[in-house]
């Protein structure tokens, strides 16, 4: 497996020049994990007996990434940025931040790592792997598990739970027993994790695992759900599984857009109240919260239609599709639809009804079509409250109502959208209203 440990070319020649400075240099962590797995890894990290002050007086461009805990970052010839830490060994920890001491051994820093398939190094130089906890074993097995006493671990860093789940999600590898039983005790003290960095690995997962489920899954049986976001803690396999078949969106932003919308197929079941709380309480930023939580709320009004009637063996008549997509929004209704699609492709996998893919490429083709060549919302109506108030209509609530009744007559029959037809329909549902 060796064969594939290939750092860049820059990398190499950071190794080296510590090395001939005459201080150890190994390339370590994830890098060397996914590059024995085969998968491509860009962040290629170093650690070293140089202390942060010899790192950067060897070095013209560096940064103080963490000073503290011994990381300066070294910036290579083509100005791209590695971490070079220095060999340390943990004094005291406190469930998620350590103080640590330098000056110990690659393998004492080895042994302060989480997991064995994330404690390998590898020596560019000398192209030599040092492996003392058998994490290539691991690696071949498909297990996460724990440097040493997986209890240990865990108190040291709660965060190394959720990583672990992480981990087995994104590599479809398995837990060993004692490091699962060591993440169950550890689930009712999680609480100790700042929301932005629960945060922080619910993005990661959403962004590195293909099936997302396997870790949420495994949240729910841990109990970090209950710990962590109650409001999915009672998350059914259907609603975590949902999250898996969430199409690649198009365009520039396709990782972060397809995040966001695994968010929204992850929260659709709690609700919308309980979507925006969530949010909220992990820390997204406002914006995030309102996209996530007018999808799931846009989703609530119109799901318990869309399923009926395209379980329906009739055609769907012009006008409901309308409806749908006025009742979602323009804007909103492509995730809305995706949604819904990510929930029913779960549906059929489990043996549950649901619509057909045909179906639901027709529904998605129809919707999409209707939201940019039909009148759909209020803003769309060729009279406006200014129009209604030039005819006689009087401001207030009632002028709302009228509008509204005037999109619903609209939806049936677009070619009403002309304002004498507007105009004299307005003094009817005045009349009823009143």
């Amino acid at each position: 497996m060796t064969t594939a440990l290939n750092p860049p070319q820059p990398v190499v020649e950071i190794a080296e020049r510590l090395e001939r400075a005459g201080y150890e240099a190994w390339c370590v962590g994830g890098a060397v994990r996914d590059a024995l797995l085969g998968h491509a890894h860009l962040d290629w990290d170093l650690a070293t007996a140089a202390t942060p002050a010899q790192v950067r007086t060897l070095f013209r461009r560096t940064v103080p990434v963490g000073i503290e805990f011994g990381t300066v970052g070294v910036f290579d010839r083509t100005g791209v940025m590695h971490e070079v830490t220095t060999f340390r060994r943990d004094v005291q920890t406190d469930g998620r931040h350590a103080i640590v001491e330098f000056g110990g051994s690659l393998d004492e820093d080895l042994a302060r790592r989480d997991f064995t398939i994330n404690s390998i190094a590898w020596s560019p130089t000398r192209r030599e792997l040092r492996d003392p906890f058998d994490g290539q074993g691991d690696l071949n097995r498909r297990v996460v598990r724990a440097v040493g006493d997986p209890s240990a671990r865990m108190n040291e860093d709660r965060l190394r739970a959720l990583r672990a789940m992480r981990f087995a999600a994104r590599f479809d590898f398995t837990i060993e027993p004692g490091t699962w039983q060591a993440i169950v005790d550890s689930a009712a003290h999680l609480g100790r994790l700042s929301p932005e960095r629960v945060k922080q690995e619910i993005d990661k997962t959403l962004e590195q695992a293909e099936s997302p489920s396997r870790a949420f899954v495994l949240w729910r049986e841990a109990g970090a759900f209950r710990t962590l976001v109650p409001s999915l803690s009672e998350a059914t396999d259907l609603d975590l599984r949902s999250i898996d078949f969430v199409a690649r969106p198009s365009g520039a932003n396709r990782a972060a857009d397809r995040r966001l919308l695994r968010l929204g197929v992850l929260l659709a079941a709690v609700g919308p109240e309980a979507a925006a709380r969530t949010m909220k309480a992990l820390r997204y930023s406002n914006q995030e919260g309102a996209w996530v939580g007018s999808v799931v709320e846009r989703w609530h009004r119109v799901h318990a239609s869309l399923e009926q009637e395209l379980n329906s063996a009739g055609p769907i008549a012009a006008a409901t599709v309308r409806r749908w997509v006025s009742g979602a929004g323009r804007v909103r209704i492509r995730a809305v639809l995706r949604v819904a699609a990510a929930r029913w492709d779960a549906a059929r996998e489990a043996g549950s009804p649901a619509p057909s893919p045909r179906a639901v490429r027709d529904l998605y083709r129809r919707a999409i079509h209707s939201a940019f060549h039909d009148p759909v919302e209020i803003s769309d109506l060729a009279v406006d409250g200014d129009d209604l108030r030039d005819a006689g209509f009087a401001p207030g609530p009632l002028l709302g109502k009228i509008l509204q009744g005037l999109l619903d007559w609209v939806l049936e029959d677009p070619a009403r959208n002309v304002p004498d037809l507007l105009i004299a329909h307005a003094i009817e549902l005045r009349a009823k209203l009143e």
